[in-house]
Order: structure tokens, then C-alpha cells, then sequence
């Protein structure tokens, strides 16, 4: 019995290898052999859950954020929520769950792309201002002002002085917001180098997820370790008492997005607001109404 177990291991190891070349052409032998390491090593760490746990939790903090958008719009309370992370850490799937149930009116996401040459040239927090909410309001940065922080200063983007003062304003800016009125909350999510070296060759494969992966991106995954100075450094500099970091731990996709949606709960208290729905009378006839002859419209075709 342990010999057929031993071959069926063996076996699963040789088609996960198998797999990992196939989507990894470009790589060398060394790379190759460190990626299978890797992903056996990630996998056997990474803790699980069933898929239809994962659906039955996520619907009911789907409902918990409803209410929680209710108690925002009613005592007119405006938040920030700020996603950071390395690249394929998962950000945008937790923002997609988050927004999918609320309504976009009052809850907005923020994804700026690069700037304009006016903006390079305007106060650097200029260009985010704008986006922060009014009363009643959510709004999610999918990334932030902390571009300066990563990418800016990994890839030569700012200078030594123009970052060196980013460090010393963002807390100071911070503090204003929170002063202000303004929730404020920052969530890091950490992800293993092995973990996002399969994120980035699973979006090579992928034609719905290959946008997800720019030139930037490739540029990153080979300054693992300079974008890990850029984030200590980030934090001894910003991770302040009124606006901490939360350090979301990410390898896991869906264990993310529930403990990330439910720690962002708990830092509003909320009450359920949630109107009575209201009753449908029956609907009017339609009296002397005639509908237009149907061939007068022109129909999509039937391509399914």
C-alpha cells in the first residue's frame, strides 16, 4: 500500500512540474526547478477552505456591508480605504467583493493611472484630493498616494529628496484627513514570492487576466528585494497611530478577501438600517395601450 501511494505522490509531483514548464517556456532550467520548488513548498504552507464555505461566508459579510453602507450614508460618515501590496497580492479581487453588492453611488474606486505632465509638475497629494469622499460616502483606493513609497522609489520614478519628503508629509497629511473627519484605513497585503511568481505565469496563460500583467510588472518580479526595503522603510515612516497598517496575509485568496472584508467591518460600528421593503400593489392594465407591431425593432440576433 505505501509503494501505490508513494507512485500516486510521485506521480502528482510529475504532472505539477510538468504544468509549471509548460506555462514557464521562457524560464532557465534553474528558474524552472526553483518554481516547482517553490509552488510544492507555498502549496503545502497555504492553509485550505471549501468552496462552498468560502461562498456561504462571503455572502454573509456581503450583507454585513450592505448594512454597514446604510449606517454610512445615514450619519453621513466619509471613509478611506487604501489597498497597497506587491503586484498579484490580490488587492483588486477584494475590492471587487467588496463593491459587487453596494451601490456605486456611494461606495467609488479610485485607480489612478500614470500622471499627466501637469500632475508631475502640482503637489503630489493633489491629484488624490479630489477623489476623497463627501458625506455619506466610501471610497477604495486601488493603490494610492503610496506610489511613491513602492514603485516611485524602486523604479527611479521620484527623487532621493522628492521621496525623502513624501516620508516626512504622508504621516502629517494623514493626520489632517483623520482630523478632518475622515475614516482612514490601510491594509498591506503580504504575499510570498513564491505565491506571486504562479500569480504572474498563471496570468501569462490567461488571456481574460493578461492586462493584469505590464511591463512594470515583469519589472518588479525581479526587485523582490528592493521593493521590500521600499515597504519597511514605508512603514517605520507611516504606519502612525491614528491611520495603522493592517497587514492582510494573502497566499490564499479566498481566506484574503473573508478576513480582510471582515476586519474592515469591524472598524465601523454599524447599526442595521435596513429599510422594510416595500409592498407592490398590483400592476394597472394596460387600458388602450397598444404595443408597436415587433418587426418595427430591430433585435439583436439569438447567438446562443
Amino acid at each position: 500500500m505505501d509503494a501505490i501511494l508513494n507512485e500516486e505522490t510521485k506521480s502528482k509531483k510529475d504532472k505539477k512540474q510538468k504544468k509549471n514548464r509548460k506555462l514557464a517556456k521562457h524560464l532557465s532550467d534553474e528558474e524552472l526547478a526553483a518554481a516547482d520548488l517553490a509552488v510544492g513548498d507555498v502549496k503545502a504552507k497555504t492553509r485550505k477552505i471549501k468552496n462552498d464555505v468560502y461562498e456561504k461566508e462571503l455572502a454573509k459579510l456581503q450583507v454585513e456591508l450592505v448594512k454597514m453602507q446604510e449606517w454610512i450614508k445615514a450619519e453621513k460618515l466619509r471613509v478611506v480605504v487604501i489597498f497597497e501590496g506587491r503586484d498579484a497580492a490580490g488587492k483588486g479581487g477584494v475590492i471587487k467583493r467588496i463593491t459587487e453588492s453596494l451601490n456605486p453611488r456611494l461606495c467609488r474606486v479610485v485607480a489612478l493611472g500614470t500622471p499627466t505632465e501637469r500632475e508631475k509638475t502640482s503637489w503630489y497629494f493633489q491629484r488624490y484630493v479630489p477623489h476623497l469622499p463627501a458625506a455619506g460616502e466610501m471610497v477604495l483606493f486601488d493603490r494610492s498616494w503610496y506610489n511613491r513609497a513602492g514603485v516611485e522609489r524602486v523604479m527611479g520614478f521620484c527623487s532621493d529628496t522628492e521621496y525623502q519628503e513624501f516620508l516626512r508629509s504622508c504621516p502629517e497629511f494623514e493626520r489632517m484627513l483623520v482630523r478632518s473627519g475622515i475614516i482612514l484605513i490601510k491594509y498591506w497585503f503580504s504575499v510570498s514570492d513564491a505565491e506571486q511568481e504562479r500569480r504572474f505565469q498563471k496570468r501569462m496563460t490567461d488571456r481574460t487576466r493578461s492586462w493584469k500583467l505590464s511591463p512594470m510588472d515583469v519589472e518588479s518580479r525581479s526587485r523582490w528585494v528592493e521593493y521590500s526595503r521600499a515597504k519597511d522603510n514605508m512603514f517605520a515612516h507611516t504606519d502612525i497611530k491614528q491611520a495603522p497598517w493592517y497587514v492582510v496575509k494573502a497566499d490564499n485568496k479566498k481566506l484574503a478577501r473573508l478576513n480582510c472584508i471582515t476586519h474592515l467591518l469591524s472598524q465601523i460600528e454599524y447599526g442595521d438600517l435596513t429599510p422594510t421593503p416595500p409592498s407592490l400593489p398590483p400592476r394597472p392594465k394596460a387600458g388602450d395601450y397598444v404595443r408597436p407591431p415587433i418587426e418595427d425593432q430591430t433585435f439583436i440576433p439569438d447567438y446562443y
